[in-house]
């Protein structure tokens, strides 16, 4: 059992193909390119989740753990595992250029250190580069305190991710 202690829910704005996990007070975790795994970058001390949608919402579900819990069994299209670090105890899903109307659990519910966050998507091919009216996309973000370890790609299958993958360089905007 992975001990969930909380879960949370809602809609974050995304501009510029992404939206953002951050400690206002220092950096998350080293810089990652998003080559890597097409989900998940990490560069100006703050990790990038990559959208398919240009701009719009998408829906966000937060869950918090006591320990690692087994990845979602739903039909998840990407998912990766990345370490993050909390300065101050305050990391947080946020939007990139606007706030969310209601806040997600803080991610660093331990205070700050060392956690774990295990990223799914899918959708991400609905709505490529489109504004959409409604949610076209969802992600799961599983926490859990933990010492730093390496990325780990859990899975891979939209195409939005294997055309990140192929050689984009940059975020966009």
């Amino acid at each position: 059992m992975s001990g969930e202690i909380e879960r949370g829910n809602g809609q974050v704005p995304v501009q510029y193909h992404q939206f953002k996990i951050s400690d206002e007070e220092g950096p998350v975790a080293a810089d990652l390119a998003c080559e890597h795994n097409g989900l998940v970058e990490v560069a100006d001390g703050a990790a990038y989740i990559r959208t398919g949608i240009h701009t719009g919402d998408v829906d966000v579900t937060v869950t918090l753990h006591e320990t690692a819990p087994a990845p979602s069994t739903d039909n998840w299209q990407e998912i990766v595992e990345f370490s993050a670090h909390s300065v101050s105890g305050d990391l947080m899903v946020r939007g990139l250029m606007a706030d969310l109307d209601e806040e997600l659990p803080v991610l660093s519910f331990n205070g700050p250190g060392d956690y774990r966050l295990r990223v799914h998507a899918r959708g991400r091919d609905t709505a490529v580069d489109v504004v959409p009216d409604d949610v076209t996309e969802w992600y799961l973000i599983q926490v859990w305190p933990a010492a730093a370890a390496p990325v780990t790609v859990l899975r891979q299958s939209d195409d939005y991710g294997a055309s990140l993958r192929g050689g984009f360089v940059g975020r966009p905007g």
